[in-house]
């Protein structure tokens, strides 16, 4: 399927209601706990995703339209989350979240991107010349990756609760 700036915000848009109405709420059992080590907790994605919308997306977007190749993106901390997120609470990453989410794509919309400047390039600084179309639909693809994860997380932690049932679930590891 082609790209379309439209069916993209649909998708990012609805991400921080997506992520209030499945973790606004619940206790830590639900939202702190991973599926193994080197995993992200639910916390840590909902951390992740504000970092993500801080340095990332909008910020490459914009050195994207300013510079073009010339200047290659500051790399992204994909670990920033465990330090800035140390004495929040859940409801406190959920608004923050949606506050920065809803600025992001206000910020956008106001770039009025036509065809032409989606073809613009620049260079990621590990994978080399992406098209700020690309980068676009890789927030889309990212957003949902950490969306999987979470259900992933929840699901890992009725592992064992499930029984035999555990073979027809395919979200959780075979026993």
């Amino acid at each position: 399927m082609s790209f379309s700036l439209e069916r993209s915000v649909e998708v990012l848009q609805r991400t921080p209601e997506v992520l209030r109405a499945l973790l606004g709420g619940l206790s830590g059992f639900w939202t702190l706990n991973n599926y193994g080590p080197n995993t992200f907790s639910p916390f840590d994605v909902v951390g992740h995703l504000i970092h993500a919308d801080q340095t990332n997306w909008i910020p490459r977007a914009r050195a994207i339209l300013q510079h073009g190749e010339a200047t290659p993106f500051a790399p992204f901390d994909r670990y920033a989350m465990y330090e800035e997120s140390k004495g929040k609470s859940m409801a406190d990453l959920l608004e923050t979240f949606a506050a920065l989410r809803a600025r992001s794509l206000e910020e956008l919309r106001d770039q009025n991107l036509t065809p032409h400047l989606l073809q613009s390039r620049g260079t990621h600084p590990q994978v080399g010349r992406v098209t700020l179309e690309q980068l676009l639909a890789t927030w889309v693809v990212h957003d949902l990756s950490h969306l999987h994860q979470i259900a992933k997380a929840m699901a890992y932690q009725y592992r064992e609760a499930v029984g035999s049932w555990r073979e027809f679930l395919s979200i959780l590891p075979k026993p």
